[in-house]
């Protein structure tokens, strides 16, 4: 399974009422699409505030995307938590809805040892068909998943890729122990191009719903041995980048991007409590960060 070289962390569109928004999810899937050249789309991941979805709400989100895309990109489900039985039957579950890929997050809060990470994964993979992306981000969920375990990880015939977001020192590690056929995804935006240079294929982005078309030329330019190209494009973007998540600062994540969508004419809504939306000095700053683009 090629899931691509960008692959955007889609955000859940919410109503007034905190429900979820079919009609404004249809339309920023084509957005993402059609106008971001999103390669792949996740679906209820972090960015998709999977904390607080249902699991009903998940799986008809799985559902509806992969009716919405009719085969244009890859949708790929959210299914991880710290819950090693309930992943394998939300996995489960998924794979009937026609989903192409599953992400899976390392557990967090009760912070296994790296023999319970490698088991939790294990498990899960087993119980799909489907190929299964790791997500290591221990700035989350208070566990890394090491190198070592990644790479043992990887011998697994449908665990095909990683998502990672502990360094570039762990991407590149990562990159140079893989097995054919195993890929590194970088998870942080402003890593995306460095990640390339040492090895990474593409980037989990959540830039990308607003300057993914951009990204994907950055992409392209830096293949086709345009480095220099490539280093302009990520310096336009950098702002971008950083300022989605630090603006000016720390604001959680997808706060800052749902925010920027709505400044964009998407109506998407809120974030679900505990997330706040930005506050007035936050929102003038990511207007100004949108007008500099």
């Amino acid at each position: 399974m090629d899931f691509g070289r960008l692959i955007t962390a889609m955000v859940t569109p919410f109503d007034r009422s905190g429900e979820i928004n079919w009609d404004e999810t249809a339309r920023l899937i084509e957005h993402l699409i059609a106008d971001q050249k999103s390669d792949s789309l996740v679906i209820a991941g972090t960015t998709g505030e999977s904390p607080t979805l249902t699991e009903s709400e998940k799986l008809e989100l799985f559902a509806f995307a992969v009716k919405q895309a009719a085969g244009r990109c890859k949708i790929i489900a959210g299914t991880g938590s710290n819950n090693t039985a309930h992943s394998v039957e939300l996995t489960k579950k998924a794979e009937a809805c026609g989903v192409d890929g599953i992400l899976l997050v390392a557990p967090y809060y009760n912070k296994p040892n790296q023999e319970g990470l490698y088991k939790h994964f294990e498990a899960i993979a087993a119980a799909t068909s489907l190929p299964v992306m790791l997500y290591n981000v221990p700035g989350r969920t208070g566990v890394s998943l090491s190198t070592a375990t990644t790479l043992r990880l990887a011998q697994l015939p449908n665990i095909v890729a990683t998502k990672e977001c502990a360094s570039i020192d762990q991407v590149t590690a990562i990159a140079a122990g893989a097995p054919e056929g195993f890929i590194v995804y970088s998870g942080d935006d402003s890593a995306a191009l460095p990640a390339l240079s040492v090895g990474a294929y593409g980037i989990v982005s959540v830039a990308s719903h607003i300057a993914g078309a951009r990204m994907k030329e950055m992409i392209e330019a830096y293949l086709a041995g345009n480095v220099q190209e490539a280093a302009k494009l990520h310096q336009s973007l950098f702002p971008l980048f950083k300022g989605l998540f630090e603006c000016p600062d720390p604001l959680p994540n997808p706060s800052a991007v749902k925010f920027a969508l709505n400044e964009r004419g998407y109506q998407v809504g809120d974030v679900r409590l505990p997330l706040v939306s930005p506050s007035e000095s936050e929102a003038s700053f990511i207007r100004s960060m949108l007008a500099s683009l």
